[in-house]
């Protein structure tokens, strides 16, 4: 196939590689090495003179993994015959795309296929202005200039959280707002977001959940925020230096010119879609955060997959109850497949098994013992339903639990690999062995 990619950016990778996941993960190895310096190495025998953080090389660090990463994608395309076309795209008609180059001019674009793959943006918050400086969207939280004393964020989901921590690790004040009566957003397993919630409070991050913010002012100093519990109690307000918005995404269509070919979206801004990713226009066909399922990049990239497929050989396939979550906070939270209210609601029935990191050798040794692994099976059949970590490593331990997720593996099935000792990886063993009772070492 002759490939061409309309990007308007400038660089290749999206949000996540420009400004999302990947500049954020740089930040939160960084900030908790320097945590760890500051807090942690003297218990470990380590005696350090004075620490300083210099913020400015701190950002520098981020810049240049983003920067070797979006040349390394721009490579990629360019190794295998895909134009790159520096522009913003919008169509014409169903087979003509108008695109208003970066560098002036403008072109247009005809195919045979279409793939609409625009990505989300930051959701605002109805009466604060982003300015990215003193209210900010998780674009701005990644490239402030200063640390700021006070940092109040609105949403407890993955996004605001692992910001909270960066900024917290760092030195400011950090509280989190939540309307819901749990943090990590309603794909994290209860049990697990209340354990996470204890060990992010016990590192200094206050949480205000059940919580709604009714309004906000930014005409002083700092930004006020009016917060009401939101079943009742006394209204208050809180003063912080930075507001941090973080309470979700939306697709971004703007600009597309959808209008021009009476492409529908749903009354949440998706592009709909069918079981082949094709919009009412059969050629036309989209994927990844503008469309339906969760907003993460690797369930897009699985999906982009799946429409080649399509269209090269009639078939394709995503399996969205094998998909992992990730939150990168220290410790990581991880899970895949359903979570003990999920079964709940459906009335599935199911056995669990856990597994405390205080009992693992690895994470003894390391002295880094909070958290647990929960894996949840079915009581007839024993086949894995889910799986969930709060502990060292869980985004890396989650995805021997997606394999086995799979291919309908058993606990018994997990219990009987062999694992390597001393690794963080035999608790996820002992977990799936304590779903009939058999954990050996607690």
């Amino acid at each position: 196939m002759k490939v061409a990619c309309i990007e308007k950016r400038g660089t290749l990778g999206g949000t996540c590689l420009n400004v999302g996941c990947i500049p954020s993960k740089s930040l939160l190895n960084n900030s908790h090495l320097y945590h760890q310096i500051l807090h942690d190495s003297k218990h470990r025998g380590i005696e350090v003179g004075e620490v300083k953080l210099n913020l400015e090389n701190f950002m520098k660090a981020k810049e240049t993994a983003v920067t070797g990463l979006t040349k390394g994608v721009e490579f990629l395309l360019k190794k295998n015959g895909a134009e790159y076309i520096k522009g913003t795209g919008s169509f014409i008609n169903e087979n003509e795309i108008k695109v208003q180059l970066n560098d002036g001019g403008e072109s247009v674009l005809r195919g045979k296929n279409i793939l609409i793959a625009t990505g989300s943006e930051a959701t605002p918050f109805p009466g604060l202005q982003i300015d990215e400086k003193r209210v900010i969207t998780s674009t701005g939280a990644i490239a402030l200039q200063k640390v700021p004393e006070t940092m109040t964020v609105i949403g407890g989901g993955i996004i605001g959280l692992e910001m909270a921590s960066v900024w917290s690790r760092l030195g400011t004040k950090v509280t989190v707002v939540e309307f819901l009566g749990q943090i990590g957003g309603p794909g994290m397993d209860t049990e697990i977001s209340k354990a996470t919630q204890r060990i992010l409070k016990k590192q200094g991050i206050e949480f205000k959940l059940n919580t709604k913010v009714v309004s906000g002012d930014t005409t002083s100093e700092l930004v006020k925020l009016d917060i009401d519990a939101a079943k009742g109690g006394k209204p208050e307000s809180i003063d912080s230096e930075v507001v941090l918005v973080a309470i979700g995404r939306r697709p971004y269509t703007q600009g597309l010119g959808l209008e021009n070919i009476g492409l529908e979206l749903d009354e949440r801004g998706r592009v709909i879609i069918d079981s082949e990713y094709r919009t009412k226009i059969p050629h036309i066909r989209c994927i990844g955060d503008v469309t339906f399922g969760p907003m993460l990049a690797h369930k897009a990239e699985e999906e982009a997959v799946a429409v080649v497929e399509y269209i090269a050989k009639g078939h394709g396939h995503v399996n969205y109850g094998c998909i992992p979550s990730v939150m990168y906070t220290h410790p990581e939270v991880a899970w895949v497949g359903q979570s003990e209210q999920d079964l709940k609601s459906q009335n599935i029935p199911y056995k669990i098994g856990t597994f405390p990191f205080s009992a693992n050798s690895r994470a003894k040794t390391n002295l880094d013992t909070d958290g647990l692994v929960k894996i949840l099976a079915d009581p007839e059949t024993d086949r894995l339903l889910g799986a969930h970590i709060v502990g060292p490593g869980a985004g890396e331990m989650i995805a021997e639990a997606t394999l086995a997720l799979e291919y309908g593996a058993s606990s018994e099935d997990i219990a009987r690999t062999c694992h390597a000792h001393p690794t963080l990886s035999e608790a996820f063993k002992e977990a799936a062995m304590a779903t009939y009772a058999k954990a050996i070492h607690f």
